[in-house]
């Protein structure tokens, strides 16, 4: 592993697939800047390629990806260069709206840790697939912050009251309840990716969206989650987390997610992980201040669905124009 953006993502072509695969095994392949940024650069490449029809993704190691790299935002932001990890966040919302809006099928192999950051990488692209290995979760509670990548526009999608539940409690979910909830679209056994991937790179001439749902349906397996699923007590879920009691960011910024598009949700999402970054509002993201959720005020939750006043002319997020919007991809916007 270097520092290089081509060692941090390798390259793997066929005639007519590229496998990419996320290379920090001993970091959980989080997402660092050069990551992102090559990310970007190829999934934007394979776009203009007419040879290239289906692009899979996969972690090396025993994460498919454990989200961003904390770290290093945290490391700015005490150097006073809050602006840098802002940025980065920002560049990670345009890779968001690029997969949500692609016009070529993105396969992405969940065969392990899929958190935060890793979430948005693969949750915006049409085919997912979980396996046994499979620990999804989005933490950010647990860190300060909120669920962000686009959190607002799928967990919003969830059923009832579930996504609330799993953005509030940071509730780890294995493959099968991944598969029950729709976050992901198949359940492939681990020993079957290797033969599952081969097939994959045979799309050839076919009609890649219709040749990978044949693949990946003849692959798939359907198991039912544990007796103790939080799946199983949706109706639980929905009466408590149904109510406005937690007055907490997370709770307007998921209900208002259910009304709009994945732009507009990674717009909002950007302004409030800007006054994260920055501090103005509260210092939760690297000092627990507030340490009580009684201290949040509501005033102050408002401020963070506000534009960033900058000195310096801080922006609100501008996604990349989309030339090739498929239809799948109209309703997202």
């Amino acid at each position: 592993m270097g520092s290089e953006p081509h060692s941090q993502v390798l390259v793997e072509e066929t005639s007519s697939v590229r496998i990419l695969t996320l290379n920090r095994p001993k970091h959980l392949n989080a997402l660092s800047f050069n990551m992102i940024t090559r990310l970007l650069q190829l999934f934007l490449a394979y776009e203009e390629d007419p040879s290239v029809k289906l692009v899979i993704l996969k972690g090396q190691g025993r994460a498919f990806c454990a989200g961003g790299d904390v770290p290093a935002i945290v490391r700015d932001i005490r150097l006073g260069k809050w602006r840098r990890s802002a940025d980065f966040m920002s560049l990670g919302y345009n890779l968001h709206y690029v997969m949500a809006t692609y016009c070529k099928a993105q396969v992405s192999i969940l065969n392990g840790i899929v958190m935060g950051g890793g979430v948005g990488v693969c949750v915006h692209g049409r085919f997912r697939i979980a396996t046994e290995n499979t620990v999804f979760a989005m933490p950010e509670t647990s860190l300060g912050i909120f669920p962000d990548v686009g959190a607002s526009y799928f967990l919003s999608r969830l059923p009832g009251f579930f996504g609330e539940y799993v953005g509030l409690t940071g509730a780890r979910l294995d493959g099968a309840e991944m598969l029950a909830c729709g976050l992901a679209t198949h359940f492939v056994p681990s020993t079957r990716l290797t033969a599952l991937e081969a097939d994959l790179c045979r799309v050839g001439s076919s009609d890649p969206v219709t040749y990978a749902s044949t693949i990946l349906d003849a692959y798939t397996q359907h198991p039912h989650p544990k007796q103790k699923s939080a799946c199983h007590r949706l109706d639980v879920i929905d009466k408590c987390f149904s109510r406005r009691t937690v007055e907490e960011i997370i709770s307007a910024l998921i209900r208002e997610g259910r009304l709009q598009g994945l732009g507009q949700c990674l717009i909002r999402e950007n302004r409030m992980v800007a006054h994260m970054m920055k501090g103005d509002i509260s210092k939760d993201f690297v000092e627990w201040d507030p340490r009580r959720l009684e201290d949040m005020k509501d005033n102050m939750v408002d401020k963070y669905f506000k534009r960033v006043e900058e000195e310096e002319g801080w922006e609100d997020l501008k996604l990349p124009p989309r030339k090739h919007l498929p239809a799948s991809a109209i309703a997202k916007l």
